[in-house]
């Protein structure tokens, strides 16, 4: 059995990264194969990058699997995509519990069949304990939605408008009790948010790769991370030497 090589030590590491995971149907296409072969390729890779997530010291990862938007694609597709989901949660969630992966749902649960709710449910009870990585799963997720589903739970509290703050609306999303992602990352090439964490990613920095998702292996993350490394986040301030240049001569 080959010997783990060291993890990467890089300058700043983000505590969460959160990924568009896009090209699937693409890299199938190019291969002459079915569109679900792509999606299956995409999660066999998604293995992958959690095992990196876990190896590079990654405190949370958030997943885009299925939006809400992905219900108006052909209903052979959408049911290949359930079947896949099913599979994962029977297959894949004991050896992530194993790694000390911690299981969250975000995103629309209700609307989903009881089968795949108990499922769901199932995995996260399994790892509610563990703590190395906080893997969210983006599951019939949309973010307008989600902050439709915040203000209405707010609505529904009582909450006064004048008492409504930016915490309070945070405390109300799906992602509740978690930090805002640092990098989020859209794969093949595409270059829009598409709906993915709108109210989280505000001041997220974005990094955008022509790889398709299936082919977005450790090194592609690990140059994502080098990426954001060498970036300075100013949240809406100056850089340091922007803030000098004030009483310069």
């Amino acid at each position: 059995m080959p010997k783990e090589t060291k993890a990467p030590q890089f300058e700043k590491l983000p505590a969460h990264i959160a990924i568009i995971m896009d090209g699937n149907g693409r890299w199938a296409t190019a291969r002459r194969l079915p569109r679900m072969a792509g999606h299956r390729a995409g999660t066999e890779n998604l293995r992958r990058i959690i095992k990196a997530c876990v190896r590079f010291g990654i405190n949370y990862l958030t997943i885009y699997a299925f939006s809400t938007e992905n219900w108006k694609r052909p209903e052979d597709e959408v049911q290949g995509l359930m079947q896949i989901m099913g599979d994962v949660l029977e297959k894949e969630v004991p050896e992530l519990n194993e790694q000390g992966v911690q299981l969250r749902h975000i995103g629309r649960l209700e609307q989903l069949d009881p089968r795949t709710q108990k499922k769901i449910r199932k995995a996260i009870d399994m790892t509610r304990d563990n703590k190395r990585l906080i893997l969210n799963v983006a599951w019939n997720y949309g973010g307008r939605d989600e902050i439709v589903h915040a203000m209405q739970k707010i609505a529904a509290e009582g909450i006064k408008p004048d008492n409504i703050t930016q915490k309070v609306v945070s405390d109300h999303l799906y992602t509740t009790g978690i930090p805002d992602p640092d990098l989020v990352i859209r794969t093949s090439g595409e270059i829009r948010v598409s709906n993915f964490l709108i109210w989280q990613s505000a001041y997220a920095e974005w990094y955008f790769t022509d790889t398709l998702w299936p082919d977005f292996g450790e090194d592609s993350l690990k140059k994502a991370i080098e990426d954001f490394s060498a970036r300075n986040r100013r949240y809406g301030g100056r850089k340091p030497a922007e803030e000098n240049e004030k009483y310069a001569g």
